[in-house]
């Protein structure tokens, strides 16, 4: 049977204002005419014309945080322990099967920006598409954020989730969630203003604080949800291995049968 790869993440890109300014990543390109001069080094008394049309080859180097572009968090990142006192797993020493099996899509493109994601809304969701959560799906959010990717008003943008909704979700045998928006807790500014209101400490950081209780890995940034069914594709967010790291860079990948 013929298979469908539908690409979830978003690219990295210089420059781009979707992140806060000290985590915009920076790429430096290194074109074939540079090439040929670095090539220099690596063949003592090669010239241009012991080359290909005198170029050699394109390098580029990249700045950036472990959290740019469509990344998995890893436990260590919400805390350094997780579940009654553990080292808090990270990115490296996650288990592989986690980040392979059955996607659910979870619509709530009609919440407004920096609204909660409740339990209630997650059964309502479940109850529209007519599907039960299972052990090891992993559930992705659809909240529309990702049509403002490459715009400051990105980071504003999407409803966002709580720890009461977060472990809702993990009570079922989940360990692996992900979201369209730039953070899977509510925008972050929503947070502050409403901290600054309340002085309630529990809602800061509150899904992502979520992890200390209860392991479990969430990616962020992800795109193009609204390309998939509700369920019924198999969902594949491999890391890269960074030793020691809180989060890692991923190609999201949904396969479909066609």
């Amino acid at each position: 049977m013929a298979k469908k790869f539908v690409d979830l993440s978003i690219a990295i890109e210089d420059g781009l204002p979707s992140d806060p300014q000290d985590m915009i990543p920076k790429i430096h390109y290194m074109d074939h005419e540079a090439g040929a001069q670095m090539m220099k080094s690596f063949f003592p008394g090669i010239t241009e014309r012991d080359l290909p049309k005198g170029l050699g080859w394109a390098v580029e180097k990249v700045e950036l945080s472990t959290h740019s572009g469509t990344h998995l968090d890893a436990p260590y990142h919400y805390h350094p322990t997780m579940e009654g006192g553990k080292r808090a797993l990270t990115i490296d020493e996650i288990p592989l099967e986690w980040c392979y099996g059955p996607g659910v899509v979870l619509d709530f493109r009609e919440k407004g920006d920096g609204e909660r994601i409740t339990v209630q809304d997650l059964e309502r969701a479940l109850e529209r598409i007519g599907r039960a959560l299972q052990e090891g799906d992993i559930v992705l959010i659809m909240t529309g954020a990702d049509k403002f990717w490459g715009k400051p008003e990105y980071m504003l943008k999407g409803a966002g989730m709580t720890k009461e909704s977060t472990l809702w979700i993990l009570d079922h045998g989940i360990k692996v969630v992900g979201t369209d928006a730039w953070s899977w807790d509510r925008p972050l500014p929503f947070i502050a203003r409403e901290f600054q209101e309340t002085r309630d400490p529990s809602i800061i950081w509150e899904a992502h604080f979520a992890g200390i209780e209860r392991t479990y890995l969430h990616i962020e940034k992800l795109c193009n949800l609204d390309l998939l069914p509700p369920f019924g594709f198999t969902f594949c967010c491999f890391p890269v291995k960074i030793k020691g790291a809180s989060a890692g860079w991923i190609r999201a990948v949904a396969i479909l049968d066609e």
